[in-house]
């Protein structure tokens, strides 16, 4: 048994396909780990959800952003669709309420202790053990159940900017969702910046890269993530990123998280956008 990280999907079916194949894949023996963003802004997002869904317990899925922002259009009331999303089919399909009824109970991170590796879509503050992590993620995967539209229309928002355990209600929950599915860069003492979205050069001190700061909490843990197209692949040991940017005109990049002297598979994208975006 294998088990397979691959990176942001985005709509992105024939690519997935393609890499499975490539990569061996087998349902019934493997196991698919996903980083969120399985769709958006690729041509086959219903196609996508569909296929993993149907997959059962093979596949791990957390969610990203734009899997939040499809979910915040559907159950929402404040959310509608922007020029570039590629969701229609989605909220045209009849089997629609069985898939994002499936989306909806998708957590924020996985962790695999016997492994010790811990998949999300975007990062962690300083302060969050892989413990901390996994309660806070449990916190908003609660509000998903109990109240969603409430939260999907206190979702957005950029604040508060910084974590402190003094934080509640929709302030905290958003301060967690951002982390998890958003947040490239911060501080050392958790202050996040989300409009910083180029490559670790471009970091303005003090903010780093989440994984680069020295005293994180989690750096006991290899922790899978997405997210971050201009970071494309990134491997040291303790953080390993794979947003390759398929949509973008990337490649859509898998790994074999077992296999450390298998090489990363990569297949070439043609592009769907243009590159950018969040």
């Amino acid at each position: 048994m294998a088990r397979i990280a691959i990176g942001d999907v985005q709509g992105c079916y024939d690519e997935l396909r393609t890499l499975l194949e490539r990569c061996g894949y087998a349902p019934e023996r493997d196991r698919l780990w996903l980083v969120g963003d399985l769709v958006n802004r690729g041509p086959r997002s219903l196609e996508v959800l569909r296929f993993v869904r149907a997959l059962g317990d093979s596949a791990t899925v957390v969610l990203g952003n734009h899997d939040l922002h499809l979910l915040a259009v559907a159950l929402g009331t404040r959310r509608t669709l922007r020029g570039d999303d590629t969701l229609d089919a989605i909220f045209e399909a009849p089997d629609r309420d069985l898939l994002l009824e499936w989306l909806l109970t998708r957590p924020l991170a996985h962790f695999d202790a016997a492994a010790g590796d811990l998949l999300i879509h975007g990062g962690l503050v300083p302060e969050w053990t892989v413990e901390k992590t996994l309660a806070l993620a449990r916190e908003v995967e609660s509000a998903l159940r109990d109240d969603p539209r409430a939260l999907f229309d206190a979702m957005y928002g950029d604040r508060p900017d910084r974590w402190s355990e003094d934080l509640s209600g929709f302030d905290r929950l958003r301060f967690i969702i951002n982390v998890l599915t958003r947040m490239r860069f911060c501080t050392a003492d958790g202050r996040i910046d989300l409009r910083m979205k180029g490559p670790p050069s471009d970091a303005r001190p003090p903010f780093l890269p989440w994984f680069a700061h020295e005293h994180r909490r989690s750096r006991d843990v290899r922790v899978i993530f997405g997210h971050w197209s201009t970071l494309g692949y990134y491997d040291d040991g303790r953080a390993l990123a794979l947003d390759t940017g398929c949509v973008w005109g990337g490649a859509l990049t898998a790994v074999d998280l077992d296999d450390p002297e298998r090489p990363p598979v990569s297949l070439p994208c043609r592009g769907y956008q243009a590159p950018g975006g969040d």
